[in-house]
């Protein structure tokens, strides 16, 4: 696919090479008939004279050789003058470079695994990408408008200007390689048509999306949505949670988006058949549980000790990325 877009990119150069190629022939077959020179003198001839290097005539022309002469000097300088302003064109023209640099980053993109997706460029979605871009985790952004990437805080290194309710924008972002996508579309009706979209194009993807009305939330979980998400809500619920517990609300956030490589959680998936006292991660890697996801999606914050984890369950620890690898072997 992109091989093919660099060719519509570059193909108009290809003019002035095929243009050579004619003027080549008709050179050749020209000093044949007119000068009767057999078919290496003829291209010999035709060459010196479009590249105008001065050499010796291969025979003295005839008066009618030398007028088909002039008139192939004449269409090379033509023809060298729309070749080198056409490469100007093409090498000092804006539109030009940023095209390539798109091309490029596509290509690029295509490459990716384990990446997320952000449809959407407004405040939601900076938000996301800038804890992403914090985490080092991969991000593509697909946006329409250009102004969208002003005045950031962070680097976007893989971009897509496209509609991200099409299906082939969202191939173009390696949604097949994807982990997960973020949709922060304005409009909940783009938003479930983005869900719907990724489901039937990825169906192992993680989808989180944002709805603006209560009445939204259940079309998109329908529609394959594992988390909706509405910011009004969460952003009042935040502020009131300030007033009561603000320190507690400060730690939360501070273990959901500053993670590092000496302070991160992670889920640790096992096996089960075991009680949080005989895996005993704490005395083995200094890693802390702080809860456990079941089987039917519900959480157990602070287990006790004797809880017997269950296969398919996963534990929340909390700990460095060398304590994390340490009881991801454990476990």
């Amino acid at each position: 696919m992109h091989l093919s877009k660099r060719f519509q990119l570059f193909k108009r150069l290809l003019i002035p090479l095929v243009l050579l190629g004619c003027l080549t022939i008709i050179g050749s077959l020209g000093y044949m008939l007119i000068e009767n020179y057999n078919f290496l003198e003829a291209f010999y001839m035709t060459i010196i004279t479009v590249a105008s290097v001065g050499f010796n005539e291969v025979h003295p022309l005839s008066d009618t050789g030398r007028v088909f002469t002039i008139f192939l000097i004449v269409i090379n300088l033509g023809l060298f003058t729309y070749f080198i302003s056409l490469l100007s064109r093409y090498f000092f023209d804006i539109e030009f470079i940023n095209k390539y640099k798109m091309i490029n980053m596509e290509n690029k993109i295509q490459h990716l695994n384990n990446h997320v997706i952000i449809c959407g460029f407004g405040r939601n979605g900076k938000e996301s990408a800038q804890i992403l871009y914090n985490n080092k985790i991969p991000f593509v952004v697909l946006e329409e408008k250009e102004e969208a990437f002003t005045d950031l805080n962070f680097e976007v290194t893989h971009l897509i200007k496209g509609n991200a309710t099409r299906d082939e924008v969202l191939l173009d972002a390696g949604i097949k390689n994807a982990r997960a996508l973020i949709s922060t579309l304005p409009v909940d009706a783009d938003n479930l048509f983005v869900v719907l979209t990724a489901r039937q194009l990825n169906p192992a993807l993680t989808i989180i999306s944002r709805a603006s009305q209560d009445t939204s939330v259940n079309k998109l979980k329908i529609a394959g949505a594992n988390n909706v998400i509405m910011p009004d809500k969460i952003g009042g619920a935040h502020m009131a949670t300030l007033v009561m517990l603000p320190d507690v609300v400060e730690l939360i956030s501070i273990l959901g988006t500053r993670s590092n490589q000496q302070f991160r959680v992670a889920e640790l998936k096992v096996t089960g058949g075991i009680t949080l006292n005989e895996l005993n991660l704490w005395n083995k890697t200094n890693c802390t549980i702080l809860g456990i996801k079941g089987e039917e999606s519900e959480f157990i914050i602070n287990p006790l000790s004797s809880y017997i984890i269950k296969p398919g369950e996963r534990l929340i620890v909390m700990g460095s990325d060398e304590q994390i690898e340490e009881a991801r072997k454990i476990v």
